[in-house]
């Protein structure tokens, strides 16, 4: 596409040169304003519906300077300005249950609950599907929007990404918008023709794991933009980035200076007593008393695997996760116990509980009760529980049965409580009964 007018809400066309190197796809609202956008497919976007929630920000900012000279090469101006756009960032997860026998016709839509970037957060926002297109044009497709359902100011402008998880809760078929739109109360933005019906219904290709669509929904909402200014000192000094991470890192991988051996099923591992100890009160108490492992400056460890010990070892020296953190974060769940790193230890909990399946849930719940990972166990009571049907048939639920029956307790336990609090809110306040004279 060489040329197309792009039409503004007052009606005014503006013509713009656009190369699209992929496919495009129209993004229009309810008032039939639209525009061009790069896509992932050639699908039409519209609006008609929408809804997300869950927390984050960012900022993008942009610096403005006038006067000044240049000093060694590099501009360099006397006064200056930095302008901060807030961005906030959240997400949102609607599953629909037993979505094949949806029979809503062309143009009837579903909608799911409002939600919001937080508790404090007054933008209310919801999803909204054409099960069977919005029009005759897009009835052969599912058509997706995100709706403002509350604003409490003029508009916002907002960016979005829809994408449906597949089987292994992973994000499929994603979408996005190119730029923030402009949103107001009532108003919608989406992809009239986000998939089609016939590849989403096709079982081959797992997107409808026991007849359930998930959808995921990424929202970025622009809050405000805040100016600093300021005036620049005569002299100008280019600090270093920090290193202290990567220095600590080639320390430990060239072994420089070490002076305590961990050996781990036959490898040994060149350490430093001094870093160890500030980072682990056990290797500190090893350290610290007239044990043999004091005396000969070695330590022999049976119970941890020779990989998690590098993995772990590296996350002591510079604090950061192992890029393979997922693969092995149940074992590394297990050291990060023993060596009582309490950081490492929730970052195992995240992966874990992201990896939550109908196959491991009892296996993670075990794990978690016996590393005390009290998050992590939570976590998966409420997984096991939403998903108790299915669970029931794992092999892992025998293992809960006959071995953990504590912990079945606790999981039936939530369960009650779960289904109590929406019936104890449906009766309403308990009225007093008065007093017979």
């Amino acid at each position: 596409m060489e040329a197309t007018a792009l039409e503004s809400d007052s009606g005014n066309t503006n013509m713009a040169v656009i190369r699209v190197a992929s496919p495009s796809s129209v993004m229009m609202n309810s008032s039939g304003v639209s525009s061009v956008s790069s896509q992932l497919s050639s699908s039409d976007c519209c609006t008609s519906g929408g809804s997300g929630g869950g927390g984050g920000g960012s900022g993008v900012g942009s610096g403005c300077v006038g006067g000044g000279g240049s000093g060694n090469g590099h501009p360099f101006a006397e006064n200056w300005c930095f302008t901060q756009v807030k961005v906030i960032k959240f997400s949102y997860m609607w599953t629909i249950n037993n979505f094949s026998f949806c029979r809503e016709e062309m143009g009837e839509v579903l909608k799911s609950s409002t939600f919001s970037a937080g508790s404090n957060d007054r933008l209310k926002w919801c999803l909204r599907i054409n099960p069977k297109g919005l029009d005759e044009e897009s009835k052969d497709y599912l058509s997706l929007y995100l709706l403002l359902v509350h604003c409490y100011k003029n508009e916002v402008r907002a960016k979005f990404k829809f994408s449906i998880l597949n089987a292994k809760r992973e994000e499929t078929k994603a979408m996005e918008s190119q730029r923030a739109y402009r949103f107001v109360q009532g108003k919608d933005w989406g992809f009239k023709k986000f998939i089609r019906r016939d590849f989403l219904l096709d079982e081959m290709n797992g997107l409808l794991p026991d007849d359930k669509l998930t959808i995921f929904c990424e929202v970025s909402v622009v809050s405000d933009t805040v100016n600093v200014t300021g005036q620049s000192a005569v002299s100008q000094f280019n600090v270093p980035d920090c290193r202290l991470a990567d220095d600590l890192c080639e320390l430990l991988d060239s072994q420089r200076f070490s002076d305590f051996c961990l050996l781990v099923h036959g490898q040994e591992f060149r350490v430093h007593k001094a870093i160890l100890a500030a980072r682990s009160a056990v290797f500190a108490a090893m350290f610290e008393h007239e044990m043999e492992e004091r005396k000969l400056n070695r330590v022999v460890i049976t119970d941890v695997d020779a990989e998690v010990m590098a993995n772990m070892l590296r996350y002591i020296y510079t604090g950061q996760a192992p890029p393979n953190l997922e693969s092995i974060a149940d074992d590394l769940l297990a050291a990060a116990d023993k060596y009582a790193l309490e950081r490492l230890k929730v970052m195992c909990e995240q992966a874990l509980c992201a990896g939550l399946t109908v196959e491991n849930a009892c296996d993670t719940l075990i794990l978690a009760d016996l590393h005390s990972a009290d998050q992590l166990k939570q976590q998966a009571i409420l997984y096991i529980n939403t998903n108790a049907a299915e669970v029931i048939e794992s092999t892992g639920w025998n293992t809960l049965v006959n071995k953990y029956p504590q912990l079945l307790a606790e999981a039936f336990k939530a369960l009650a409580t779960q289904q109590t609090l929406p019936l104890l809110m449906m009766m309403g306040p308990c009225r007093k009964r008065s007093k017979q004279t």
